[in-house]
């Protein structure tokens, strides 16, 4: 064989060879995190709980002979438990029971009281029970002229006109399927032990009216989104069943969700997870927006010169997390960089207006971003591109420019966990129910979503909120205000 065929097929051989090793070794990261995510720490809606544990210390060695690099963080120290008294109580008292001793039992003219009685609780349940609230409407005659029509007052105004479900045991069912969870089959079993058994149609058709009552409210609440200045945006997916498709297959949709920190949030629902219909929410919207690398949001902001778009240093993190193991104690280095930014933060928080944290962040955050930057560097001219570390590198640099922008933004969060933490309702709820029973039925429960979690944001009890607005929006005209009842107003009126 001729040396220059044999040096050929000496290269081919070697390429070869570099290629089975990157993927080796990109085989055995997957397995790695695999291995982790099935016996380690949980995911839900892609949040781990390594992502919120900035106080955890990264320990590992690069390399057999390099010595181990503890990275710790400040933790705050966890809340002291109540006790069972503190915890029960605001529960009310249902029934007061005395019970006396036996012996005063069967004399009881030999004792007499001393002291403070002593007391004791438990606490108990009432189990949900169905019933009726009777409406009597006597009929009157006119005494001066019997020619004249009986007088009857009219019927109470209903959500469903004409039927016999209350506000509040359509919000029941609503709620138990959207913010507990409970398909609608399950809860048809379930109202037999309430009293009476419930088709799973009719509770349907409950769904579809409270979305469609809302669906005013919830407008309005993506307008107050959009002129706010600053929001969080993220999508989810989840399945539907779709008549054009082979019957008993699922189709994948999007919940897409834009929020306010300490404001509402609004659920989107989407058939596909293009551009277009992922940023709908967003449209007409200027000031700054937060979400992680999708590229949607970035051809959003680059079409829209309004728009200014920052990133999320949990994505970023989560990233070097996953690769740690590869490089642990250079990429141990440049977390704590990163929880660094996560300990000014929880100092300022709640102290500082928007302007004062800018000023503190570009005065603070510079050296550790310098850091930052300079260690990923370094970390990319090691690892390989087909790498985790080489994914996290190539994620971090594509983001570089928009995390920079939360120097220049005080009111804008380190990351995006608020409105992925928005999300988590819809991600357990879909493994429950597993999928969304048409395409139509997608903006229903974009609807109720939207309301469920802004009650829970402002603190509110979704099933009083939504009982109150369900009774008071039937005996409503267009023409009234309904900015009393959304759910940020509605607390400060009641």
């Amino acid at each position: 064989m001729a040396p220059a065929q044999m040096m050929e097929r000496l290269s081919a051989a070697e390429a070869e060879r570099n290629a089975l090793r990157d993927e080796v070794a990109q085989l055995r990261a997957q397995l790695e995190w695999f291995k982790r995510n099935l016996f380690g720490t949980g995911k839900s809606e892609k949040i781990d709980a390594l992502q919120t544990r900035l106080g955890l210390a990264e320990e590992a060695a690069e390399e057999p002979e390099a010595k181990k690099q503890i990275v710790t963080y400040e933790r705050s120290k966890p809340a002291k438990r109540k006790s069972a008294a503190e915890q029960f109580e605001h529960l009310p008292v249902g029934e007061t029971i005395e019970i006396l001793p036996d012996a005063v039992k069967a004399n009881p003219e030999l004792y007499e009281r001393i002291g403070i009685a002593e007391e004791t609780f438990e606490v108990r349940i009432t189990p949900a029970k169905l019933w009726k609230l009777r409406f009597v409407r006597p009929k009157f005659r006119y005494k001066l002229d019997g020619s004249l029509p009986p007088l009857l007052a009219p019927a109470p105004k209903r959500v469903i006109e004409g039927g016999y479900a209350s506000a509040q045991l359509i919000a029941y069912v609503a709620l138990n399927k959207y913010l507990y969870h409970l398909p609608l089959y399950r809860q048809e079993k379930m109202s037999s032990h309430w009293g009476a058994r419930i088709s799973r149609k009719t509770m349907a058709d409950w769904i579809a009216a409270v979305a469609d009552w809302f669906n005013p409210i919830y407008g309005l609440m993506h307008r107050n989104l959009l002129d706010g200045g600053y929001v969080q945006a993220d999508e989810t997916p989840v399945n539907f069943m779709d008549p054009d498709q082979k019957k008993g297959k699922t189709t994948q949709g999007y919940l897409c969700v834009i929020g306010k920190p300490g404001s509402d949030v609004v659920f989107d629902w989407q058939l596909s997870r293009a551009h277009k219909r992922v940023t709908k929410l967003l449209e007409g919207f200027e000031g700054l927006l937060q979400s992680d690398g999708y590229e949607a949001y970035d051809s959003l902001a680059k079409d829209n010169g309004k728009l200014t778009r920052t990133a999320c240093w949990a994505h970023v993190r989560r990233k070097f997390v996953d690769a740690a193991s590869e490089y642990p104690q250079l990429i141990g280095l440049l977390l704590s960089q990163i929880g660094a930014l996560y300990g000014w933060e929880r100092k300022w928080r709640g102290r500082l207006s928007s302007v004062g944290r800018s000023r503190l962040r570009q005065a603070c955050f510079q050296s550790h971003l310098r850091m930052i930057r300079a260690l990923a560097e370094r970390l990319a001219r090691r690892c390989r591109p087909k790498s985790k570390s080489g994914e996290a590198c190539k994620y971090f640099f594509g983001q570089w420019d928009a995390l920079l922008v939360q120097l220049e933004h005080g009111e804008a969060e380190l990351d995006n966990n608020l409105i992925e933490n928005a999300i988590r309702p819809s991600a357990v709820g879909k493994k429950n129910f597993l999928f969304i029973g048409s395409p139509e039925a997608g903006q229903r429960s974009a609807i109720i979503y939207s309301i469920i979690v802004s009650c829970e944001r402002h603190g509110i009890d979704p099933l009083v909120y939504m009982t109150d607005v369900l009774e008071k929006l039937p005996t409503m005209s267009n023409q009234d205000d309904l900015s009393p009842l959304l759910p940020s107003k509605w607390k400060e009126r009641r």
